[in-house]
């Protein structure tokens, strides 16, 4: 089948090379002359495991195809996934000025065009609820008529960031909104490929579709904030995260998987669309209370790092800590950049409010990051230090704050790490290393939601 994929960010480069890899013929659209160039150079623009095989593959075998010209997309291809930037308003609401410019775009290329054929139009893009009926309302008023020329179709994504190519190969099921039983049809054919297992293609009506995105994100993101709350809860009552985790975990009602501890979420994902679903929501006059209370403490989970740092440094000092500056003269190892492992999307990483939190506390920063020190460096310039690996990140570090649980944090070098450091102290917002063995190895270690394991030959707190 002939697909088309406007819009090359994250969503759509994943989607095309995936349609591609199932043997389709795909072209993907962009108005950004120099990444088309590169896409067709064959550089992958994002770091995503597994992509640039597929990607590389198909284009190759002429599957895959990049392009700035809308008209060849529009009039060439069956279906038109529409992988669009949805980027939120200062109120929280989505911005939909990309999808309904490109969908007035399409309108005018099909109304001139000498026969047009029947086209499929697919909200690939996580838009609010209504967006289907706002785009089949542009496509009529450019002149076409629903069910004849054209039908509108919302097509959820549910991508993990570094898992992105098995989550589409392999969905856990397929959303497929539309009130036209001829365009569902189409898109459960083009679908059933990756479906073979008996995953579900679930067809239902545009708007359960569109709200059926902002549901799952909202809920997982309320999963984590939940644990969130039980651990700063244990961390008062004497109570470990870890153990209450596994303890609810097993309850098939709850499930095993959201229920980690730590400095709270972030990505392109969770934040916009809680921010996007509570804003729908007050348009309809409804109090979606708990979405305020999920974005509260998530943004309060993000300053516990930095705050305990603070506080292990200037403790029985009230003049360093009313200086203004009481990490002033410290310097502090940041692992990890990106919001989570496997990507270098560090689109509200939670690090970034750690950073910005001990810069402002008079901290010297160096980070090391395996894929995101780039896209770091854009947001914050050489505001930071950034390392080449780990261990240089951590020479004459007064302490290290772990950001995001990288595989190659997991079994560090611990005795090189205090070669390394001025003094062995660990403030760990992932949770990535054991309580006791960290007290035994000799580090002075802060973790989430779990007891802290005293160190018997401690450095006293304001050695040099």
């Amino acid at each position: 089948m002939k697909l088309g994929v406007i819009g090359t960010g994250y969503v759509g480069l994943v989607t095309g090379t995936c349609f591609a890899e199932m043997g389709n013929d795909v072209v993907c659209v962009d108005v950004d002359a120099e990444k088309v160039a590169q896409l067709r150079a064959g550089r992958v623009p994002i770091f995503e495991p597994g992509l640039e095989i597929f990607f590389e593959r198909n284009i190759r075998e002429g599957r895959l195809r990049f392009t700035l010209d809308l008209k060849e997309a529009a009039l060439g291809c069956n279906v038109i996934f529409l992988a669009l930037p949805t980027p939120p308003r200062e109120d929280g609401s989505a911005d939909l000025s990309y999808v309904l410019g490109v969908a007035d775009e399409i309108a005018a290329l099909l109304r001139d065009a000498p026969s047009p054929a029947y086209k499929i139009l697919v909200t690939k893009s996580t838009v609010p609820v209504g967006t289907a009926d706002r785009v089949r309302e542009t496509l009529m008023a450019g002149g076409l008529v629903p069910g004849t020329d054209f039908d509108v179709v919302s097509n959820p994504e549910f991508l993990r960031e570094g898992a992105a190519v098995e989550d589409f190969m392999k969905p856990d099921r397929v959303v497929i909104g539309t009130s036209s039983a001829k365009a569902a049809e189409t898109m459960v054919l083009i679908y059933e490929p990756f479906v073979r297992q008996g995953n579900p293609i679930m067809v239902m009506d545009e708007r359960s579709a569109e709200l059926t995105k902002y549901a799952a994100n909202a809920f997982l993101a309320t999963k984590i904030t939940f644990m969130n709350e039980i651990a700063n809860l244990c961390e008062r009552v004497g109570a470990n995260v870890d153990h209450i985790r596994t303890g609810i975990g097993t309850d098939h009602r709850i499930g095993k998987h959201f229920l980690y501890a730590g400095v709270g979420f972030g990505g392109s994902c969770f934040p916009k669309d809680i921010h996007a679903l509570k804003h729908t929501a007050e348009e309809y006059a409804y109090d979606f209370r708990i979405l305020s209370a999920v974005t509260e403490v998530n943004e309060r989970q993000r300053s516990i790092p930095a705050d305990r740092a603070r506080a292990y440094f200037t403790q029985d000092d009230p003049v360093l800590l009313a200086s203004g500056q009481p990490l002033a003269g410290r310097t502090i190892a940041v692992w990890g950049l990106s919001f989570k492992p496997n990507t270098d999307d560090v689109r509200e990483a939670p690090s970034h409010v750690v950073i910005q939190r001990l810069l402002a506390d008079g901290a010297q920063v160096r980070a090391f990051d395996p894929e995101a020190i780039d896209a770091m460096r854009q947001t914050l310039g050489d505001r930071i230090g950034y390392a080449r690996d780990m261990y240089e990140a951590l020479r004459d570090a007064d302490a290290l704050v772990v950001c995001t649980e990288w595989h190659e944090f997991r079994r560090p070098d611990f005795e090189r790490m205090k070669q390394y450091m001025k003094r062995p102290v660990i403030f760990d917002g992932r949770n990535v290393y054991d309580p006791k063995r960290m007290a035994e190895i000799g580090f002075d270690y802060f973790s989430v939601g779990r007891p802290r394991v005293p160190v018997r030959d401690r450095v006293p707190q304001h050695a040099s």
